[in-house]
């Protein structure tokens, strides 16, 4: 009965504090709305999204409150019980997002990708939903804003055009359409008022947290809304991708020259380009996925593996400018143009890179402690991992944790100062002892020598003298060395397979 009277009186300051953010809400999205009278309307539905909102959520926290009541912690039938606290949690905030749309099918997805920061039970059910259910805007939306954004209809500012969308995504859509010059592009439309309503729900969803943990301390998820405040502003601005894009292909061309025939990213028509409309190169491509239809076009899946895990570990390492949402929709294969094939006879494959709407700039600290703390990895060396950790924010207790999220190995693998502790697949125990799936041996290295090499090339740059520069030349030999003999393990790992058939 406490603990029933105690929610009582949360839920209703709860329902109050979201009802006095209401007007607040829709002041804000009038005031910031590129179209007032269009805002206005929009209004109208504020009230229900904020009654869904705070229903929704009161209810997630009281089954949370209710059901775990009197279960001691670390018993088994808490962690039961808390287990399938998670998935209602999860259905309902699925139901929300559906509901509500816009802001929060990106909120969903967003999720669904968090999977060492959130309960399992939300990843998993977020990620069979929200990259599949997206909404439609209808073709007279669609016409709607390229009239406003190019100043005619689509059958005028195209050759052609398909009504109907090959896909939709929680902020636009994509159609194909044919220019006058006979050029077959990609049509990026945003859904109809996204502006609007992006602003009016991120008020509403940094209210609903917020009040919640005012009301449950443990309920601390003020870090989304920071995340969701940086991002929403440049997904809405359709020429923020635009540029991402191009400063993508200028990194590779840079800084990876080896592989940068191997990555591409559509061309943009910049005169048919707005902050709501993009148009760009149709490709056709395989998801990166799709292994029937990679295995099709001649190309070997295990190099498509090996590119992806390259051209992000150069990303990552090298060029300080990440893709965030490199999700299969959005990673394409298709066959090299130039016709190049490998030793056997194979396609190579060539990466298309779509959705440069989000990216991480990392500054050269966080780059190179990152880097250093994969080589650190490489090596085994406890003291680089654990400093390196500690600079990147994991703090001098959590640098097992981190280390074994990367690896996927427990910390005495991670150590261990045989060759074949990262290169040889982990065993069950291992993996269940870490409650993760194991991942490609192939991907340690590739992501090993990336990161290694940058730290090399950096520490080149710093060398005053020949004897410091000395001193790194013997540290890349011996890097080599090292992942020399990690190679030959792997190949070894291999062989033993294949015999064993």
């Amino acid at each position: 009965m406490a603990a029933r009277s105690v929610w009582r009186a949360k839920t209703k300051l709860l329902l109050a504090a979201t009802a006095a953010g209401g007007a607040g809400t829709g002041a804000a999205m009038i005031a910031n709305s590129e179209d007032p009278a269009s805002a206005l309307k929009l209004c109208t539905a504020v009230p229900l999204r904020l009654l869904r909102d705070s229903i929704t959520a009161a209810t997630i926290a009281f089954d949370y409150e209710y059901s775990l009541w009197g279960l001691p912690e670390g018993s088994t039938e808490r962690t039961r019980v808390k287990s399938e606290v998670h998935s209602r949690g999860a259905l309902r905030l699925q139901e929300l997002c559906f509901k509500n749309g816009g802001i929060y099918i990106k909120l969903g997805q967003h999720l669904s990708q968090l999977e060492y920061l959130v309960p399992a039970e939300y990843v998993q059910i977020m990620r069979e939903s929200m990259l599949n259910r997206c909404p439609v805007s209808s073709y007279d939306q669609v016409r709607e804003v390229i009239k406003n954004e190019l100043g005619g209809a689509p059958d005028e500012i195209f050759a052609e055009f398909d009504p109907v969308p090959i896909a939709s995504a929680s902020l636009a859509q994509v159609h194909v359409a044919c220019t006058h010059e006979g050029e077959k592009v990609a049509v990026k439309v945003q859904h109809t008022h996204m502006t609007d309503t992006a602003a009016a729900d991120y008020a509403t969803v940094e209210l609903i947290v917020n009040t919640l943990h005012r009301l449950f301390p443990s309920f601390d998820y003020r870090w989304l809304i920071d995340e969701i405040r940086e991002s929403i502003p440049k997904e809405l601005n359709f020429l923020f991708e635009a540029k991402n894009s191009i400063k993508c292909m200028d990194n590779f061309r840079r800084f990876s020259p080896h592989i940068a025939e191997y990555v591409y990213a559509p061309k943009v028509h910049w005169n048919l380009s707005t902050s709501k409309l993009l148009v760009m190169e149709f490709i056709d491509g395989a998801q990166v996925n799709d292994l029937k239809t990679i295995q099709k076009l001649g190309i070997q899946p295990n190099d498509v593996a090996k590119l992806l895990s390259q051209a992000f570990a150069e990303m990552m390492f090298k060029h300080g400018f990440v893709h965030c949402d490199p999700h299969a929709a959005n990673v394409l294969v298709r066959p090299l143009p130039s016709g190049n094939r490998g030793i056997f006879g194979k396609k190579k494959p060539q990466l298309i890179l779509l959705d440069h709407g989000l990216y991480r700039d990392l500054d050269v600290q966080t780059r190179i402690s990152y880097a250093s703390l994969w080589k650190g990895l490489i090596f085994s060396d406890a003291n680089a991992i654990k400093e390196n950790s500690a600079k990147l924010g994991a703090g001098e207790d959590l640098y097992a944790l981190f280390a074994g999220i990367l690896t996927m190995r427990p910390w005495n693998k991670v150590i261990d100062p045989a060759v074949d502790h990262l290169a040889v697949q982990g065993t069950d125990s291992d993996r269940s002892e870490l409650q993760m799936q194991g991942s490609s041996s192939e991907t340690f290295l590739i992501i090993g020598r990336v990161s290694s090499e940058a730290v090399i090339e950096s520490k080149l740059v710093q060398c005053k003298s020949f004897r410091s520069q000395a001193l790194v030349w013997l540290e890349e030999f011996q890097l080599e060395a090292r992942l020399f003999i990690m190679q030959i393990a792997l190949w070894l790992l291999k062989l033993q397979k294949a015999l064993t058939l």
